[in-house]
C-alpha cells in the first residue's frame, strides 16, 4: 500500500512538472526550440518543435511566432511543428525598405530548403493566410495541404470590412508626410504598408493552387464574408469554413475546435464537393 502510494506521488510530481515545463514555454523567445537561418539575405528565426510530418505555422501582420501559442502544443503531438518569424517580424530583422507578400512566399520556400525539407503542412493567419496561398501559388510543389484563415486577395473596403479600410486610410494620411526616423517606425510603418498596399492578386490567380486547401474565416471576421467565399470557390480543391461566432482570431477564440478541424484536413482524404 505504502508502495503504491508513492507511486502515485512521484506520478503526479512528474505530471506536474511536465505541466509547468508547458506553461513556461515562451514560444517565439525560446533559446532550446530557436535558431536563425540564412535566407534570401536575412536571418530567418524558426522554433522547432515536435517530431512527425513537417507543418510550417505563418503569422499575421505585426505577429510572431507566439500568435500559435495555443496551437503548437497540440500540432506539435505529431508534426515536426516549423514556427517562423516573418521577414521583418518579431527575431527576422529586415533593414531594407521594401516588404512583399511574393519576398515572403519566398523566404518561407527557401527556409524550407534550407532545412531540407521537401514539402510541409502549412497553417497561416491573416498575412500569414495570404502568405499560405502565395506560397503555394509560387511553390506548388512545397505546399501538401494548407489551411488559411482570415486572408484577402486585395486591400480595399471589399475585402476588408468598411471600417477596418476607412481606420487605414487614416492612418496612412496621417502619416503620408511623416519623416521616419529610427528602425522601429520605419519597421512599423514598411509593414503597415504592406497591407495598404497589397495583396493584389486576382481570383482567376487562385487556380495555380492545385494542393487541398482549407479556406477559414470567422462569421464576423475583419475580411468580408463574401470575399472568403470567393477564394474558396476559385481554388479548385477547396472546402470552406466559416466559424459561428468568431472573429478574426479564428484559432485564439475557438482553439479547440480549430485545432480539431485543422488536423482532422490534414489528416483525412480530400474529396471534391
Amino acid at each position: 500500500m505504502i508502495i503504491r502510494k508513492l507511486l502515485f506521488v512521484v506520478m503526479v510530481c512528474q505530471a506536474f512538472m511536465a505541466c509547468s515545463q508547458q506553461k513556461s514555454i515562451v514560444y517565439g523567445d525560446n533559446a532550446a526550440a530557436g535558431k536563425y537561418y540564412d535566407v534570401r539575405g536575412i536571418k530567418l528565426y524558426t522554433e522547432v518543435y515536435g517530431k512527425g510530418k513537417p507543418l510550417l505555422m505563418i503569422h499575421g501582420n505585426g505577429g510572431s511566432i507566439n500568435a500559435f501559442e495555443k496551437n503548437i502544443p497540440y500540432f506539435a503531438k505529431k508534426y515536426k511543428v516549423i514556427a517562423v518569424d516573418s521577414r521583418a517580424h518579431g527575431k527576422s530583422i529586415d533593414p531594407r525598405d521594401s516588404l512583399t507578400f511574393e519576398m515572403m512566399a519566398d523566404d518561407f520556400a527557401a527556409l524550407l530548403d534550407v532545412m531540407h525539407i521537401d514539402s510541409a503542412y502549412v497553417i497561416g493567419w491573416s498575412d500569414g493566410g495570404i502568405n499560405a496561398l502565395v506560397l503555394a501559388m509560387r511553390h506548388p510543389e512545397k505546399v501538401i495541404k494548407l489551411a488559411s484563415t482570415g486572408a484577402n486577395l486585395w486591400p480595399d473596403s471589399t475585402a476588408l470590412i468598411p471600417s477596418l479600410w476607412k481606420d487605414m486610410e487614416k492612418e496612412y494620411a496621417a502619416k503620408k508626410d511623416y519623416h521616419f526616423i529610427t528602425a522601429k517606425e520605419k519597421n512599423d510603418r514598411k509593414i503597415f504598408m504592406l497591407d495598404y498596399k497589397e495583396p493584389n492578386i486576382k481570383l482567376s490567380a487562385l487556380k495555380a493552387i492545385k494542393c487541398p486547401s482549407l479556406i477559414i474565416a470567422g462569421d464576423h471576421d475583419l475580411i468580408v464574408t463574401t470575399h472568403t467565399v470567393q477564394i474558396a470557390e476559385n481554388i479548385s480543391n477547396a472546402y470552406l469554413w466559416i466559424l459561428p461566432d468568431s472573429g478574426h482570431g479564428t484559432l485564439v477564440e475557438h482553439t479547440d475546435e480549430f485545432n480539431k478541424k485543422v488536423d482532422d484536413f490534414f489528416e483525412q482524404p480530400f474529396h471534391r464537393r
